[in-house]
């Protein structure tokens, strides 16, 4: 028995994780999946009353990538020569050919009253569930393992099931990462034997010394580049304390290699791998053996929901785009910190090697033509490595991450109605001219102007924005000051009006005579949810925006600070308030929603759970909630009209 509770299995199971549903239409299925040896896998799909359709799958539609000796990666993406239907349930089969079904393989990931897992394609994309901010060792319910129950109780009522659960960032932690669950990724390596790689220009020669070394566990800032723009950034930053230029609070377990980020994805996204580990503590000090004590708790109880959050993205197509902790705390966020980043071959590597997990494990899904030729060199990388013994090539290896680092596609969109824009928010950033020190917009001018072009004509259009567009005021004016005084990484200051250009740029999309109607802007990052309605200041056909924000999945903020940041806020901020006039949005009118079940008057919900919008054949929202993962559906009703 491992110490996680889950009994460990002497021999590998066929698949590790997965499957999980991708991006689906009537036309095309995507289908992302881990196994311990290729597999031959037939496709099953029995639409409603429909016949079966068996669907063998070759190397065209089964893309396979090793991973380590016992870890391959499937990539399926499936051409329906007769469209599914959309508005019912779908049941569907991967069954290995030497190896039996689901049921018999992952009987977790289908409901009781069903045989399979299934799916709903819906006709339009009128409702979404969406979130960002799945941090394991936060104390408090997974809010996807909710959804689970949420979703079995509509299991006859295809009608209601969601288009997309839609996750805005922060899937994985990268950055924050706790000694147990640290201690079973290099369990998990050494059992897959997921690859090994050199490290350039780091204190340690590879991997392998990296995973025995005595600061390998929660003393990881001590390996981290030291290179005399690093030492300045600690003093500017940290008063002189020793901080790694990765600043992260939690740095001191970042993930560093390629099989790190893998390993990580597979014990984060599947029960299945906490069974063929047998974890050990490692050697620590007393005060470092009480926080993992304390975090392995937390640990457990998170691995014990596994099986249902797995089940959610067996059961509902899925779309993902990154934010800084899926890679980094604070990436990119201003031109200093990417000169020092990037100018240091190994800290380099190591936001490398998390973006390479991303394209593998979130990316592909999104869009697997536009990501084609990165796909490409990685799967020439990786096969190299299988040939080389298990090793990476260190020099292809850095060769691939400079490319994935100048590509500008991870952005996507999906047809529809409304039509559905996800941002990239990380890596086509807008540069301060005034200071490199400065926090840089969220997208270029060129960025930005793809997405005026993206929405020209369409009706009423989804923007998917990992950090919101409209924040709260009191805190993006806090982020400012800290700014000013030259410490914007201490505040995580990046929202939409911490860089002038990007803002303005932004303000007039909404407000171009040819851009949509109505605007709905799903977010996370903050780690709090809120709505807000906003108008365009005298403009009486002007488009209708709503900010809708569900934060965390798995994480909260500081109740008492969340209080007194949402009091002063409606103080200062209220509609009336001529304090607006002095932000950046003052051609905005921001009404926010109060939710329900809230404290008189507050305005911000603290609580781990997943959002739920439905929309109106025009695009307006015809409800708003929170799916609070303690229990309860918070409803943010439409402001009250004034008198």
């Amino acid at each position: 028995m491992s110490d996680n509770g889950q009994p460990r299995t002497s021999t590998l199971p066929d698949v590790l994780a997965g499957p999980i549903l991708r991006r689906c239409s009537p036309e095309r299925l995507r289908i992302w999946l881990v196994a311990s040896r290729p597999l031959d896998l037939v496709l099953e799909l029995k639409p409603g009353d429909q016949p079966l359709q068996e669907l063998p799958l070759d190397d065209e539609q089964c893309r396979r990538m090793p991973l380590g000796h016992h870890a391959i990666l499937h990539l399926i993406e499936v051409g329906l020569d007769s469209p599914l239907p959309t508005g019912q349930y779908i049941d569907y089969d991967l069954r290995i050919r030497d190896g039996g079904s689901i049921a018999d393989w992952a009987p977790h990931l289908h409901y009781p009253q069903q045989q399979n897992p299934g799916f709903v394609i819906t006709a339009e994309q009128r409702r979404l569930l969406h979130g960002s901010c799945r941090r394991p060792h936060f104390d408090g319910p997974d809010g996807l393992a909710h959804v689970d129950g949420w979703l079995e109780q509509r299991l006859e009522q295809p009608s209601e099931w969601p288009s997309w659960l839609l996750m805005t960032g922060d899937q994985v932690y990268a950055d924050d990462v706790a000694g147990p669950m640290l201690v079973a990724i290099h369990e998990l390596i050494a059992r897959l034997g997921l690859f090994d790689e050199p490290l350039e220009e780091a204190t340690l020669p590879d991997s392998q010394a990296l995973y025995s070394c005595d600061a390998c566990y929660y003393h990881r800032q001590q390996l981290l580049p030291d290179v005399k723009e690093s030492r300045e950034l600690r003093k500017r930053f940290f008063g002189g304390a020793r901080k790694p230029v990765f600043t992260s609070a939690s740095a001191n377990n970042h993930l560093m290699t390629f099989a790190e980020v893998i390993a990580m994805y597979l014990l984060v996204w599947s029960p299945t791998p906490w069974r063929l580990i047998d974890m050990q503590p490692p050697e620590l000090s007393d005060e470092d053996r009480a926080t993992y004590d304390n975090e392995a708790e937390v640990i457990e109880r998170f691995v014990a929901t596994l099986p249902a959050a797995a089940r959610v993205m067996a059961n509902l197509p899925t779309l993902m785009i990154f934010d800084d902790h899926d890679i980094t705390d604070d990436w990119n966020l201003t031109a200093d910190w990417e000169r020092t980043a990037y100018g240091h071959p190994f800290s380099r590597r190591i936001i490398g090697n998390a973006l390479l997990g991303y394209l593998l494990c979130q990316g592909w899904g999104n869009d697997p033509q536009r990501l084609a030729t990165p796909l490409d060199e990685a799967q020439t990388l990786l096969e190299a490595a299988a040939a080389n013994h298990n090793w990476l090539d260190g020099q292809r290896l850095d060769e691939v991450i400079r490319h994935l680092l100048r590509f500008e596609g991870w952005g996507f969109e999906i047809d529809g109605n409304p039509k559905l824009v996800a941002l990239d928010t990380r890596t086509r950033r807008w540069r301060s001219e005034r200071d490199p020190e400065h926090p840089s917009g969220l997208m270029d001018w060129e960025a930005l102007s793809e997405l005026q072009q993206q929405i020209l004509g369409a009706r009423s259009v989804i923007i998917v924005s990992p950090a919101p567009m409209f924040g709260v005021k009191l805190i993006e004016i806090i982020q400012k000051l800290f700014t000013m005084i030259g410490k914007p990484l201490l505040v995580d200051a990046e929202n939409w009006m911490a860089h002038r250009g990007a803002a303005n740029t932004m303000l007039n999309i909404f407000r171009h005579s040819r851009t949509p109607g109505h605007y709905v802007v799903l977010s996370g990052d903050v780690h709090y949810s809120f709505v807000y309605d906003i108008l365009i200041r005298h403009r009486r056909e002007g488009p209708k925006i709503w900010q809708v924000t569900s934060s965390g999945i798995k994480n909260c903020f500081p109740d008492t600070l969340l209080d007194v940041f949402d009091r002063l806020n409606r103080w200062l901020f209220s509609p009336r308030s001529p304090l607006n006039w002095f932000t950046r949005r003052r051609p905005m009118a921001i009404r926010p929603r109060d939710p329900d079940g809230a404290k008189a008057g507050e305005r911000l919900w603290n609580g781990p759970g997943m959002g739920l919008i439905t929309l109106a054949e025009d695009g307006s929202p015809e409800d708003i909630r929170q799916l609070d993962a303690r229990g309860m559906e918070v409803v943010f009703p439409p402001p009250r009209k004034r008198p």
